[in-house]
């Protein structure tokens, strides 16, 4: 009875430590990367609502194609990805401004993708493998609950991290089935924008 006791015990105590995690982004796991504030950038596959003051015909809601650039009735082949919903509404405006006099623009992004370089990779025996738009302050158990955790068949105290630091690629331990499994919030860490979460399988 004591031994059932205990590992009730523990259970709670470990599905506190997950809910905590869920909710916090501090990390805990010292890596040397330099703090970042980005903003947000347009991607291939983010919708944007454009809505032209006073011109309600040219006003819509677009899909930004693949190749980063989209098209409006006055407006083709204007690129998108890699600007801020900002500097897309300026470069809009200077399109317009040959068809409307002073033409008012706002740009709203309605579907978040990211760009691509921005965005967090997961890959290997995840429950479900899948690229991320990147938000801020966003931390290594933000990233698992996207995935729905690890499979059966994870070694993921072998998880790596590759990260892109001055242009050269490293690596970095991380320990999922400490995180995951027993609640250790010291195994959390911040993620950072084009990182690579790699899962691998286990030998046995």
């Amino acid at each position: 009875m004591t031994h059932q006791i205990k590992r009730a015990a523990q259970a709670v105590a470990i599905t506190c430590l997950l809910v905590v995690g869920g909710c916090t982004s501090t990390p805990t796991v010292v890596d040397n990367t330099p703090a970042i504030n980005p903003e947000y950038l347009i991607g291939p596959g983010d919708n944007i609502n454009i809505i032209v003051w006073r011109n309600p015909e040219v006003s819509m809601s677009v899909p930004v194609r693949p190749d980063g650039k989209i098209t409006t009735p006055l407006v083709e082949d204007l690129p998108a990805a890699g600007k801020t919903s900002t500097q897309l509404a300026r470069d809009i405006e200077g399109a317009l401004a040959k068809f409307i006099q002073q033409p008012v623009v706002t740009v709203v992004v309605t579907n978040f993708v990211g760009n691509y370089n921005d965005q967090i990779r997961v890959i290997g025996q995840a429950t479900r493998p899948q690229a991320l738009p990147y938000r801020k302050d966003m931390s290594l158990m933000d990233v698992l609950i996207a995935v729905g955790g690890v499979t059966e068949f994870a070694a993921g105290n072998r998880a790596t991290i590759i990260r892109t630091i001055d242009g050269k690629q490293q690596k970095m331990q991380v320990r999922l089935d400490d995180l995951i499994k027993d609640g250790d919030i010291s195994a959390n860490m911040t993620m950072r924008p084009g990182d690579i979460l790699v899962v691998p399988e286990s030998f046995f």
